[in-house]
């Protein structure tokens, strides 16, 4: 039986340095938000949920969330109330992220892709070198503004063919939740906003803090931006079987050799259906379902505890150093020991006990020496 062949790491999934926000600060990170007319509540409330709820050490918060519109005083939504916004435009100037939810009144942003005067002289009080971050549809206003040209970037599946043709100079990706480019981030529609800021979290701050922002949020820790937004079949059909069995196995054994045709005998399917299956539930490949989740492992190893790396790399299923090297390297454009000195816990009683170590000499999906 062949093993599960390894997923090169996908596109949506960039390389990026270590944010500079997770270094020792007793400031927190400033986050503005950018409230426009017609906005909708729902996105204008995430990066205030999960910034706000981030908390270092004695729970020092580790952002300043604040709210500013292109005047101060009240502004439409999309439902039925108004939101009364405190501050003005100027507040801009003072962020280290300016987030841009979505909103549906956008005018010739959305129709000809050019900012209104007002929106235009509000955006010339970011400065140079600040983190900007679009929710959904917010993407037009950052596109408009000349910050996405020649990047990928990427929105709601339903705009993504008009955007594309009214913003020819960036490249559109309609297939993943969020893009990370690294100072300018994008996001899909609605609750794919959540999954971005909880990467901004982890990014700056490691996953130890993110996952407690998710369990105080109540949603899943991480979902990899290269996730399609749209699944066709994301609950099977009655009487039609599932991979979920096969994931959950997955995830409790993540340092042991599994099987590709072993995981369809299982099922009691084959392994094309298997294959297609688990595509059809998850978006992904098995391979890079199985990659990511080692990414995760590896990553909480190295924050929470001081194991030598060979010890890393075989608990989180990569076999080797050099592979655990060579896909860190790849997913976060950053080395092992590198992440471990940005990130590393101090209480690593805050966490659960590592997995039991592999049995030597054996080779996990995803190695490189796996063929």
């Amino acid at each position: 039986m062949a093993a599960l062949p390894a997923d090169p790491a996908p596109s949506a999934s960039p390389a990026h340095s270590v944010s500079a926000a997770s270094s020792a600060s007793s400031t927190p990170h400033r986050v503005v938000v950018l409230a426009l007319p017609g906005l909708l509540p729902f996105e204008l409330g995430i990066p205030h949920r999960i910034f706000g709820r981030a908390k270092g050490p004695a729970g020092r918060p580790l952002y300043t969330t604040l709210t500013c519109g292109l005047a101060p005083g009240p502004v439409p939504t999309d439902a039925d109330f108004d939101v009364h916004v405190a501050h003005g435009p100027e507040l801009l100037a003072t962020a280290d992220t300016v987030v841009v939810p979505a909103c549906y009144e956008l005018g010739p942003v959305h129709d000809e892709g050019r900012l209104t005067p007002p929106l235009a002289a509000a955006l010339a009080h970011v400065r140079p070198g600040t983190r900007l971050v679009s929710i959904c549809t917010g993407g037009y206003v950052l596109a408009a503004a000349g910050f996405l040209d020649g990047r990928r970037a990427t929105t709601h599946w339903a705009s993504a063919e008009h955007f594309q043709r009214l913003f020819p100079a960036v490249r559109v990706d309609p297939d993943v939740l969020f893009i990370d480019d690294g100072d300018v981030l994008t996001s899909a529609g609605v609750a794919a906003g959540i999954d971005l800021c909880l990467h901004i979290v982890r990014r700056d701050h490691g996953t130890a803090v993110a996952n407690d922002v998710a369990r105080r949020t109540v949603v899943p820790p991480h979902r990899d931006g290269g996730q399609a937004q749209f699944i066709a079949r994301p609950v099977p059909e009655p009487l039609q079987a599932s991979t979920a069995a096969a994931r959950d196995r997955l995830l409790g054994r993540l340092h042991e050799p599994l099987l590709l045709a072993e995981l369809a005998r299982q099922e009691s399917m084959s392994v094309r259906t298997f294959t297609r299956r688990f595509r059809e539930e998850s978006g992904l490949s098995p391979g890079q379902w199985l990659t990511r989740q080692r990414v995760e492992r590896a990553r909480h190893l190295l924050e929470s505890t001081d194991l030598p790396m060979d010890r890393v790399a075989r608990e989180a299923g990569f076999g080797t150093a050099q592979s655990l090297r060579k896909h860190l390297q790849a997913v976060l454009g950053t080395t092992p020991t590198a992440y471990r000195r940005t990130f590393r816990d101090t209480d690593p009683a805050a966490h659960p006990a590592a997995h039991p170590v592999v049995a030597p000499g054996a080779v996990p999906i995803g190695d490189p020496a796996v063929t």
